[in-house]
């Protein structure tokens, strides 16, 4: 099957020796456990960026590891060098430019043998590896075998059985990136047939490649475009002969050159497996399996996301976050204590009103912008983004992604976007900056409009909810509104916008029970992120706020205003939190708080307000974010779109509300 062969001349692998830092990048699928590593290897020196010409996210971290500085790469996942995805691409390109001196191809040890297969094409390239089996506590938990050392000497690089979740295996890892020195691997040989046409094209190349000549001509052999255009380049007046092969070579096995390929690399992997894996004939289900099981079938997953939506978002987001602890926040300390005491000082230091009126008025900095970022915003969004980080470490979320692909592709979108959608629940603008994980363009507009229209942040949710759940029926209207226009349009979208659904395919991750330490590592990352985003937005809109009291355009916008809010049934004041909301979605939902405290909004009015609030135009955050991701003229079109069905929703549901008399 294999034999031992140093690497092969003509490939060039460029070293960063030279400069004293050796660069360290995670390949594999998705769920797999790289960024757990990364994190691990990396800790806190950590850069997020777009790679260049993309809009896919990649993170880099510098790391001193056994002595020796390292820069760590996380590539978004890929399940083969032949890219299908842009975050497949950006992950071969990284492999193609970025001069590795190893690569880290961590794979699920509960699906070794499906995994392998890249492995192979890794090892095919001449690429500098390393082999991480992880999630073997998972696997052996299932009474899974996998003997490491054999599979490591059948290789021929070095492999490590890990559960870098549970911090195992890591010293080993941080052993072998130390300690790597590329030496032979092991060379596996395809058909008779196979390895003559990949001869025939490996036999014309002149030129230094970062992949192996043998890669590359397998590749070319795929119909690999981008792998075509570097040979181009690097071959110059050779490439026409090399493409005439290489037409001639797909065109005779037109049929089968896939099929044939897939089917020797299945079998190479079979070999590679024998007396290295190994499974009980019969083992019992564990209790994240069968959990697993019943949250993707139907009949008990739709029933099991009800019970999270109603423990996690009704009554931990809405009742605790909006409820308990806005109460004691807003009303016990900022209301009660913090404004008068700190109205009391800055009236003592400022003689004047007007200055005075800036920080402590009505509309003040300290008294308003502050009092609802950490008064009602904080409390809400902390919640938020600790129920958010349970079911995401637990899990849960791949399956949710199963279980809704179904009814998503009637809106034009696959399982994949369900993690955006339910990210904007926390904040749509980190949801909108997400979708670029999306695989086309269309389903990235679908999702960024359905986001700006239809999916209130954790704040303004939890208001709604703390607000609706005390008058009967409202929250069921609100719901079944907000459900409904985000199915309509949706649908509309999918049928307007041209383009097809993709596949959908997503790895599921063993569902395990969350980890304390990883919850609040991630609710703290998020919550940071967030408040350093929403503070300085919430004093410019004080300030504004201010500046549009004392110049009377602020009493001109509400007044102008006043006829829409008529229209809608609603009292002139409600312009204010329109007003607040352009500068944030929860900006204007706390402004429902305050009128709805006040007594000014009867059920009714309540539950129209909210509604059309919800749907209303997105923050200046999101729509920024929107106007970086999907360009200028998609999001103006997006705004205009979502402020005229806002009010448009709004009027209906009013005139159906006073016909009815439900509320």
């Amino acid at each position: 099957m294999s034999e031992k062969k140093s690497r092969e001349p003509g490939t060039h692998h460029a070293t960063n020796a030279g400069q004293g830092v050796r660069r360290v990048v995670l390949v594999g699928n998705p769920n797999v456990g790289k960024s757990v590593l990364f994190n691990a290897l990396t800790g806190a020196y950590v850069t997020v960026s777009n790679y260049p010409g993309t809009s896919v996210e990649v993170s880099r971290g510098n790391a001193t590891i056994e002595g020796k500085a390292c820069e760590v790469i996380d590539t978004p996942g890929m399940y083969a060098l032949l890219p299908i995805t842009e975050e497949e691409r950006v992950a071969r390109e990284i492999l193609l430019n970025e001069s590795p001196d190893v690569v880290i191809h961590v794979l699920d040890a509960r699906n070794l043998e499906r995994m392998l297969d890249m492995t192979l094409q890794l090892i095919d390239a001449g690429l500098p590896l390393i082999l991480v089996v992880n999630i073997m506590d998972e696997a052996e938990r299932m009474g899974l075998s996998v003997d490491i050392p054999l599979l490591q000497e059948k290789l021929g690089i070095p492999v490590i059985g890990a559960a870098t979740a549970k911090k195992r295996g890591l010293q080993e890892i941080r052993q072998a990136i130390a300690g790597y020195d590329r030496g032979t691997h092991a060379v596996f040989g395809y058909s008779r047939r196979l390895e003559a046409d990949i001869e025939s094209v490996v036999s014309l190349f002149t030129a230094d490649y970062p992949l192996s000549r043998k890669s590359l001509a397998l590749l070319l052999l795929q119909r690999d475009d981008e792998v075509a255009d570097l040979v181009r380049r690097r071959e110059g007046e050779r490439f026409a002969e090399i493409e005439a092969v290489v037409k001639s070579k797909t065109y005779e096995r037109r049929e089968s050159f896939h099929m044939d390929l897939s089917m020797e690399r299945k079998r190479i992997v079979k070999a590679l497996l024998s007396d290295v894996f190994r499974m009980p004939d019969k083992r019992k289900e564990t209790p994240g399996e069968r959990l697993s099981r019943l949250a993707v079938r139907p009949l008990t997953g739709v029933p099991l996301l009800l019970i999270v939506l109603y423990f996690g978002l009704y009554k931990f987001v809405g009742d605790f976050g909006a409820g308990t602890l806005v109460d004691f926040l807003e009303g016990r300390i900022f209301e009660a204590h913090f404004n008068p005491w700190i109205t009391g000082v800055v009236k003592s230091i400022l003689p004047w009103p007007i200055w005075q009126e800036l920080f402590v008025g009505e509309y003040g900095i300290i008294t308003l912008g502050i009092r609802y970022a950490v008064g009602i915003i904080l409390p809400i969004v902390a919640t938020f983004f600790l129920f958010f980080s349970l079911l995401e470490d637990s899990g849960y979320f791949p399956r949710l992604a199963l279980l809704v692909d179904r009814m998503f592709k009637h809106v034009g979108l696959t399982g994949r976007a369900v993690i955006p959608i339910v990210l904007g629940f926390g904040c749509d603008t980190m949801a909108t900056m997400v979708t670029r994980t999306l695989e086309t363009v269309r389903e990235r507009v679908i999702a960024t409009l359905l986001l700006a229209l239809a999916i209130p942040c954790s704040a303004q949710l939890g208001v709604i909810l703390a607000l609706l759940s005390k008058a009967p029926g409202a929250l069921a209207v609100w719901s079944v509104c907000l459900i409904l226009i985000f199915l309509f349009i949706g649908f509309l979208a999918a049928r307007i916008m041209p383009g097809e659904t993709p596949m959908f395919y997503m790895e599921l991750p063993p569902m395990r029970r969350p980890q304390l330490s990883n919850i609040l590592t991630k609710t703290y990352t998020r919550m940071q992120w967030y408040f350093m985003e929403i503070l300085p937005l919430f004093v410019l809109a004080s300030i504004l706020l201010w500046f549009g009291k004392i110049t009377d355009f602020f009493d001109k916008a509400v007044n102008g205003m006043s006829p829409v809010m008529a229209a809608l049934g609603l009292p002139r004041e409600t312009a204010v939190s329109f007003i607040f909301g352009f500068f944030r979605r929860d900006y204007g939902a706390a402004g429902l708080y305050d009128l709805q405290t006040k007594g000014l909004l009867n059920p009714r009015q309540l539950t129209v307000a909210a509604v059309t609030l919800t749907l209303f135009i997105p923050c200046v955050a999101q729509f920024l974010i929107m106007k970086k991701e999907r360009g200028l003229k998609v999001a103006l079109g997006i705004g205009l779109f979502v402020s005229f069905l806002a009010f448009s929703s709004g009027w209906l549901l009013n005139q159906f509300l006073l016909m009815t008399g439900i509320l």
